[in-house]
C-alpha cells in the first residue's frame, strides 16, 4: 500500500510590485497554519518517509514549519517541476518515487494541487471528496491511499481518499 499526502502551501504575503512570484513568503496565518497541520500529522501518525516539494519560498517555509511540528524525519527533495505544475507534471514527479517510499508527502500549489486529487481519487468519503471539489485552501491536505507495490504503477482513478483536512476543520473540530 502507498499513501499520498497533498498539501497546498500555507497562506502567502500578497505580491508586491516588482516582486517575483516564488519569493512570496508566509503569512501571519500560514505560519500559524502549517504547525497545525504538522501537529495534526505527528498525532494521527501521518509522518511522510518522503518529502517532495515545489522550491519557492512558501512551500520552503510551509515544509520547515511542519517539519518542527512532526521531529526529525527525512529531509525535503524540491523540484523545480512542481511550480505552478499541471496535474500530469505532479503525477510525473509522484510516479519516480523511490519504491522503498511508502507515505509521500507533495508540497505545492492550486490548481495543481486539487487537479492532481482530483484526477487520482475514485473513492472514499462522499462528504470529504465533495469538500475537495467544492476548493482547496491554503494548507488544505488530502490524504489518499493506492494499493499498490511501486509508485510507477500510479494512474489516474486509482486512489481512495482517506480524508480531507483543513486548517478551518481542525479549528472547528476542537471548538
Amino acid at each position: 500500500m502507498r499513501r499520498l499526502l497533498l498539501l497546498r502551501h500555507s497562506k502567502a504575503e500578497r505580491s508586491v510590485p516588482g516582486g517575483r512570484d516564488r519569493d512570496r513568503t508566509l503569512a501571519e496565518r500560514g505560519r500559524d497554519d502549517a504547525p497545525r497541520i504538522g501537529a495534526y500529522l505527528q498525532h494521527h501518525a501521518l509522518v511522510p518517509d518522503g518529502i517532495v516539494a515545489s522550491p519557492t519560498a512558501r512551500t520552503r517555509q510551509t515544509w520547515e514549519l511542519i517539519a518542527q511540528a512532526i521531529g526529525p524525519g527525512p529531509a525535503a527533495r524540491f523540484d523545480e517541476r512542481l511550480y505552478n505544475a499541471d496535474p500530469e507534471t505532479i503525477l510525473a514527479v509522484i510516479k519516480e518515487t523511490e519504491p522503498e517510499i511508502r507515505t509521500l508527502l507533495v508540497v505545492g500549489h492550486n490548481p495543481g494541487i486539487q487537479e492532481v486529487a482530483e484526477l487520482l481519487i475514485a473513492s472514499g468519503d462522499l462528504e470529504a471528496r465533495q469538500r475537495l471539489k467544492e476548493g482547496f485552501p491554503t494548507t488544505g491536505l488530502a490524504i489518499i491511499d493506492f494499493a499498490l507495490s511501486d509508485w510507477g504503477m500510479l494512474h489516474p482513478r486509482s486512489g481512495r481518499l482517506e480524508r480531507f483536512v483543513t486548517p478551518r476543520s481542525l479549528v472547528s473540530a476542537t471548538d
